[in-house]
């Protein structure tokens, strides 16, 4: 087997993707014929954790219209080539995170990125689809070819994650507490992402990353609730209203910024206080009608990985 190498790009404020991808490059670091290069992207001004809910809200223009932020050196010879890289992000509102957006604008990127296949590695609660859609378009500047997507989603139902996850946003907290079970994804899913990277470990050694096609179909690597699809493009359309006219408001720390935000926090209580419960009945009223435009829709977001899983199958 010739040598091969692998970029490992991510960001995790929680630390909970960071743990997720290790599981996934575990067969990669225990090969001697490929060496695994380490990406931890850190923002020149990090990020919080837990959030502060201004701080929070704070970002979510510039993460909507991915705008890019200072990102301290990479330490990696600009010119290296690589045979794969795999880009493992977080989801902020619908969006990718700022790092990994920023990072995706960076000359290093268009470098790196230049004719090789990507995959992409999500840990999230449960929308990802607006964000992955803009990962293939910045991955596709870059001149990269996407030949995968892996989509880790937290294990709780959307009514419960709707109460864990901001919890755990901000206070740091994700364990169970009254009827709600801990936030994030499970530790069993995490452990299952070994399964990936023997897939990727095996067609390193027969050379087909370099076909540029999915090296991962089979595996369960993604699974697209169609029930949210709706959803989730209803929220990008409002953040990407709201986005807008904060960006116009003021720069990230200014006074009048954070006044606006304020204003937005109440339309955001006012919108799950109304527009969400109705927008989950029309959802229930309506599914019936959309099933076949929202399984084409499925189909086309699961690609180019796939939702179908064979060893289920022949089992």
């Amino acid at each position: 087997m010739p040598h091969k190498k692998v970029l490992v790009v991510h960001y995790s404020q929680s630390g909970q993707l960071d743990e997720a991808i290790k599981y996934c490059i575990k067969p990669l670091l225990s090969d001697k014929n490929i060496s695994v290069v380490d990406l931890n992207l850190k923002p020149v001004e990090p990020f919080p954790f837990p959030w502060n809910i201004l701080d929070f809200l704070n970002v979510f223009p510039e993460s909507v219209y991915c705008d890019k932020i200072p990102l301290e050196s990479f330490n990696i010879n600009k010119n290296e080539e690589f045979d794969l890289i795999i880009l493992a992000y977080q989801v902020w509102f619908l969006s990718p995170s700022l790092p990994m957006s920023s990072f995706l604008q960076s000359t290093e990127a268009k470098v790196w990125l230049n004719n090789k296949p990507i995959v992409t590695f999500i840990a999230c609660r449960n929308m990802w689809l607006t964000a992955q859609e803009k990962m293939k378009r910045l991955i596709s500047q870059n001149g990269g070819v996407l030949c995968d997507n892996i989509a880790l989603t937290d294990a709780g139902n959307a009514l419960e994650t709707f109460i864990t996850t901001p919890r755990w946003m901000l206070t740091g907290k994700k364990d169970k507490f009254w009827f709600f079970s801990s936030a994030g994804i499970k530790k069993s899913d995490m452990q299952n992402c070994v399964r990936f990277g023997q897939a990727i470990k095996s067609a390193l050694k027969n050379n087909l990353e370099k076909s540029k096609k999915p090296l991962l179909r089979g595996l369960g690597a993604v699974n697209v609730n169609e029930k949210f699809i709706m959803s989730e493009k209803i929220g990008h359309r409002s953040f990407l209203i709201w986005g807008k006219f904060l960006r116009k408001i003021g720069k990230v720390k200014s006074r009048a910024r954070r006044v606006f935000l304020c204003i937005y926090l109440l339309f955001l209580i006012l919108m799950i206080i109304t527009v969400v419960p109705l927008t989950l009945f029309l959802r229930v009223l309506l599914y019936p009608l959309m099933i076949k435009s929202l399984r084409k829709q499925k189909t086309y977001y699961e690609e180019p990985s796939g939702s179908k899983n064979f060893k289920e199958n022949n089992e």
